[in-house]
């Protein structure tokens, strides 16, 4: 009995569709997608009907797979929502970030602890660039986006409208590989209730609570907090953290109590849409960083 001696990215992607993971090309080395832009749509085969973009075309089908990847060893990307994933994406700091700029895992592992919840055990790759991706599958009837920055940084979260590079492909320098093949497993409940969205809330003016302290801590926390009421939705935890971090230095200088910022941050970030427990867990991880940080105030 001979077996087929498939071309090893084909492998990846049939693979990934044994799995029920739907699988698109990206060009060779890249984690781009290798298929044709609206502009340059000829609206024939699957775009007779209209253009259809990568998430639309991603296919479980063998022979589409087997005909997409038989001249050029394209990489493999996983559509998450289509394949019912959601993938926890856990970065690294860029070259040029502070040495001590605490990775996507060492914040992913802090925001499990403050939640009492291990870190997860389920299907894990590991990134050409050295980050991490968890597989989860999505919970049912709840269709969830993606994510930036939402639960800390260099945590991000692709499901409906995002796509992961699937281990075995490669780039110019590494590859993506499986650091733990242990089957994806649900997302724990405690994430998707960080990961939903927050019901709207009545729209009118922000009224922060009242604070003691000095009258430029005052001014800085009031600015801080207008930044936050401001930000573009996709970048509220992350300039929800930034703020924090920039008036703890008063904390730490005695000007304003702990409790009464952290009320007023709270205030504001709940107000912007976030969810109550990510607001606290974004405001004491900045906090405590400033703190510790913190010149003294004849330095800064």
């Amino acid at each position: 009995m001979t077996h087929e001696t498939l071309p090893p990215l084909l492998g990846v992607a049939l693979d990934a569709a044994a799995r029920s993971w739907h699988v698109f090309p990206l060009r060779r080395f890249s984690k781009r997608p290798a298929l044709h832009r609206e502009d340059r749509c000829p609206r024939t085969g699957v775009c007779a009907g209209g253009h259809r973009k990568w998430e639309q075309r991603a296919t479980t089908d063998p022979d589409r797979i087997r005909r997409a990847w038989a001249d050029v060893p394209f990489n493999v990307g996983i559509a998450t929502g289509p394949s019912g994933l959601v993938v926890v994406d856990l970065d690294v700091p860029k070259t040029k970030s502070s040495a001590d700029t605490p990775s996507g895992v060492t914040n992913f592992r802090a925001l499990c602890e403050r939640a009492g919840q291990p870190f997860p055990t389920t299907y894990e790759t590991r990134t050409a660039g050295g980050g991490i991706h968890l597989y989860f599958t999505a919970p049912p009837g709840i269709r969830l986006g993606n994510t930036a920055g939402k639960l800390g940084q260099y945590i991000d979260t692709r499901a409906w409208g995002g796509y992961v590079v699937a281990a075995g492909s490669i780039t110019a320098t590494c590859s993506y590989t499986i650091a733990d093949s242990t089957p994806p497993v649900p997302l724990p409940v405690w994430l998707l209730g960080l990961l939903q969205p927050a019901p709207p809330r009545p729209v009118g003016p922000l009224r922060l609570p009242a604070v003691s302290g000095s009258r430029a801590a005052r001014a800085a926390l009031e600015q801080e907090c207008a930044e936050v009421s401001a930000a573009p939705d996709k970048q509220r935890n992350i300039t929800l953290n930034r703020c924090a971090f920039k008036v703890g230095r008063f904390v730490a200088w005695g000007d304003l109590p702990r409790g009464e910022v952290e009320d007023a941050f709270q205030a504001v970030g709940e107000a912007r849409g976030l969810t109550a427990a990510e607001c606290r867990s974004t405001i004491r991880s900045a906090l405590d960083s400033s703190i510790r940080k913190a010149r003294p105030r004849d330095a800064a």
